[in-house]
């Protein structure tokens, strides 16, 4: 216990530069998390550790900071209809289990191994969920682009429709967006796996958001929307569950709360302009991204840890540099692809609307 609270007097010191910083860094992961769901916060966690601050520590504050502005998007786009709230409900319940049992596991790896453990973790665990999701999420984003149905209504797939097709006594339960019954004993273990990952990199939508789109059959919007509830359960167990060891540090969880609290209402509203497909080449695109920028970071823990040789000033001065000007890139290029398309969408309406009062006014 002495070892998780001496955690806490590492905070990092804010200057005017690194507050415009970290607002800048929860503004873009709002706008992201209102357009893709709560694993748009993956760049949060990663823009707090390229300032410094312990990867413990930049988990549990990402995690007090997901559950009011989690809050906000799921009510905001509960207006327009895309939150299934009981399947985030049930989802969340199970989430949360997962993040105490993923809490427990990060305590005992920094008391085993101390801050270059926890980092290494952290980093390690990112680059590999990054690597397997975002690849998946861009393939498929691929083959929709290159089968030209862009704007079609999306199906469920093989696997989700081979979950549908179960029917398991007692376990059933009807879900409005799927219009199919699922068994809990499928949704139970994703919920577990969504809330174990969060407590690991603060991002639980990585698993949640694609295995309700592939595993469940949920339309893309659908489950971007119901992430958010998930995340809202899971991040207000979470933050109690950090904060009683002392490692929330609650001036990065509100700096990046004031910043997201802005992206998220935009995020949310962009996703009535776009197209689903759009929502994957997002997610992909900047999931990619950060992985070279944690990647990057690796070497630094192996090194800190003495599994690899010891690597000089200059070396990490240098990889740590690199790392954060990817971090910083993957950041405006988020803000980008959003907000473009976001206008897109919009004056695409615009030009809709104008031809229909022109249609009308010739009748």
């Amino acid at each position: 216990m002495h070892d998780l609270i001496g955690v806490a007097a590492n905070f990092i010191n804010l200057d005017p530069i690194t507050i415009l910083y970290l607002f800048g860094v929860g503004f873009v992961g709002g706008l992201v998390s209102g357009f893709i769901g709560s694993g748009g916060a993956f760049v949060l966690t990663p823009g707090m550790m390229s300032l410094g601050v312990p990867g413990l520590v930049a988990v549990a504050s990402n995690m007090c900071h997901k559950f009011p502005k989690a809050l906000v998007g799921a009510i905001k786009r509960a207006k327009y209809g895309q939150v299934d709230l009981k399947l985030g409900l049930i989802l969340g319940v199970s989430a949360e289990a997962g993040v105490l049992y993923g809490a427990h596991i990060q305590e005992n790896i920094k008391k085993a191994f101390g801050d270059a453990g926890s980092n290494l973790y952290v980093s390690a665990a990112f680059v590999v969920i990054l690597a397997v999701v975002g690849g998946f999420v861009l393939r498929d984003a691929w083959k929709t682009y290159k089968s030209g149905n862009m704007h079609a209504e999306e199906k469920a797939g093989k696997l989700a429709q081979w979950v549908q097709s179960i029917n398991i006594p007692g376990t059933m339960v009807y879900f409005k967006s799927l219009n199919a019954r699922i068994s809990v004993l499928f949704t139970i273990p994703l919920g577990f796996a969504t809330g174990m990952l969060a407590a690991t990199i603060a991002v639980g939508g990585f698993i949640g958001v694609p295995a309700m789109i592939y595993v469940l059959g949920a339309p893309s919007l659908m489950a971007s929307a119901t992430e958010l509830v998930i995340a809202f359960v899971m991040g207000l167990g979470g933050s109690f569950k950090f904060a009683m060891h002392g490692l929330v540090d609650v001036r990065l969880a509100m700096i990046i709360l004031a910043g997201s609290l802005f992206g998220i209402q935009l995020g949310a509203i962009g996703t009535t302009y776009v197209k689903p497909f759009m929502i994957k080449v997002v997610m992909g695109v900047i999931m990619v991204i950060v992985l070279f920028s944690r990647g990057l970071m690796v070497p630094v823990y192996l090194s800190q840890l003495g599994l690899i040789a010891t690597m000089g000033d200059t070396t990490v001065k240098l990889l740590k540099t690199t790392s954060f000007a990817i971090m910083i890139f993957a950041l405006l290029l988020g803000a980008f692809i959003v907000l473009r398309a976001m206008w897109q969408g919009r004056q695409a309406e615009r030009l809709q609307h104008a031809a229909g009062v022109l249609e009308h006014g010739k009748v």
